[in-house]
């Protein structure tokens, strides 16, 4: 039986310690990390992808996989527990640790503060944003068409984050701080790892890793030497 209660403690505590504010090690980062999670065998396993680009190209230069039982079942606004094991065990397999982390998932855009993205900032304490695909919490006025069109994420008269049209005729992000990256900057660092696409570039590495997408299957055939 899971201790619901005790898991939303901890989510409360965990949440007071994220800090909202811009407290980056570096200017400009020589590394972005993009992070997916995703559940295979009906759940039972935990896969987590891991891609780190060099900025500013953009380039894919290391990734990592690690698929970890689960030990969690799925529980609504719980989700980083289930998630964060096998994101730590890809981290721990890395060479090349980034600068600055983009999760596909929540960062304080959730309703006790404390997305995968504000979890696993604070886990392993790197500059983090939230970078998702569905609104969990929050309103927002309406957006319009445009590209770049963009709105404040709101709750309870905190903003927590920014609703972002990064494409035509494509359903808008909501980006968030994770930890150490006010709501300001997430946003503009997201816009800045644009290439044409949905997501950024770093979530749309980690994805078509993920899920061994055609341009991950191209960058494979091209650096054989990366093979896992």
């Amino acid at each position: 039986m899971i201790d619901t209660q005790a898991l939303r403690a901890e989510q409360l505590q965990r949440a007071s310690d994220v800090i909202r504010m811009d407290d980056f090690i570096v200017d400009s980062p020589a590394f972005i990390a993009g992070c997916d999670v995703g559940f295979e065998q009906d759940g039972a396993v935990t896969r987590a992808a891991i891609a780190i680009l060099r900025y500013p190209s953009l380039e894919l230069v290391e990734y990592q996989i690690a698929r970890v039982a689960t030990t969690m079942p799925y529980i609504p606004g719980f989700l980083s527990f289930r998630e964060y094991p096998a994101l730590l065990a890809a981290w721990q397999q890395l060479q090349q640790k980034p600068d600055l982390i983009f999760v596909d998932g929540h960062g304080i855009s959730h309703p006790r503060r404390l997305g995968v993205a504000s979890h696993f900032g604070l886990l392993v304490d790197i500059p983090t944003i939230g970078v998702a695909k569905k609104r969990l919490c929050g309103t927002f006025e309406p957006l319009g068409d445009a590209v770049g069109a963009q709105e404040p994420l709101l709750d309870k008269g905190e903003q927590l984050g920014w609703v972002w049209r990064s494409k035509a005729r494509c359903n808008p992000l909501f980006i968030a701080t994770g930890h150490r990256v006010s709501a300001d900057s997430a946003l503009a660092w997201v816009k800045r790892c644009m290439a044409g696409y949905r997501l950024p570039e770093p979530t749309r590495w980690a994805d078509a890793i993920a899920s061994r997408r055609p341009a991950f299957q191209r960058w494979l055939a091209a650096h054989p030497e990366m093979s896992q």
